[in-house]
């Protein structure tokens, strides 16, 4: 599965990806943003990442540059888990944008990109969320059309180690508006 946007071209994670995937990850500055990403970011992390079964309902795509190929991020939704109040068929967002390409709109516009995606695949819910201390991912999630649900929680993050206050967002895609989470 392949998406073409304005200026990105989102496409899957091939194994010969992990090299462009760790330069692009491998800062902490990036890697304590995300729940899911070790620190260290190691090269067998991107191999690892970039070798995992591409699945169409629950897709996982290398953001590039439409007009040269270079991989600047990673974007991609799955299944909520049932203790973060999944269960419900919400998917939850996740991406990252390499840090010599911060400040772009790169994950704006690839955020809305997915979630074309996620509406033509059939799901009817996104939620996603950002660490307080990260407020530019809340920006990006608004200007894809979420809206905060007013959740206020704590995740834990495998790059910083700990457990840190989170905030939610969500985005009803049956309806095409945002909405606030089922509390």
């Amino acid at each position: 599965m392949f998406h073409r946007s304005e200026r990105l071209l989102l496409r899957p994670p091939w194994p010969e990806d992990w090299r462009a995937v760790r330069a692009g990850i491998a800062d902490e500055g990036i890697v304590r943003n995300l729940a899911t990403a070790p620190w260290p970011y190691a090269d067998s992390d991107a191999q690892s990442w970039c070798a995992t079964p591409f699945v169409a309902e629950t897709p996982r795509f290398l953001i590039t540059l439409a007009d040269s190929g270079e991989v600047i991020g990673g974007i991609g939704f799955g299944p909520l888990d049932v203790e973060e109040g999944g269960g419900d068929g919400s998917m939850e967002l996740g991406y990252w944008i390499a840090r010599a390409h911060w400040g772009r709109g790169y994950a704006s516009e690839a955020a809305r990109a997915v979630i074309e995606i996620a509406r033509m695949i059939g799901h009817s819910r996104i939620v996603a969320s950002h660490f307080l201390d990260n407020p530019a991912s809340g920006r990006v999630l608004r200007k894809a059309g979420f809206a905060p649900t007013g959740k206020i929680g704590r995740q834990y993050s495998k790059g910083r180690g700990y457990e840190a206050q989170t905030i939610g967002y969500a985005l009803d895609l049956a309806g095409d508006r945002a909405l606030p989470a089922a509390a």
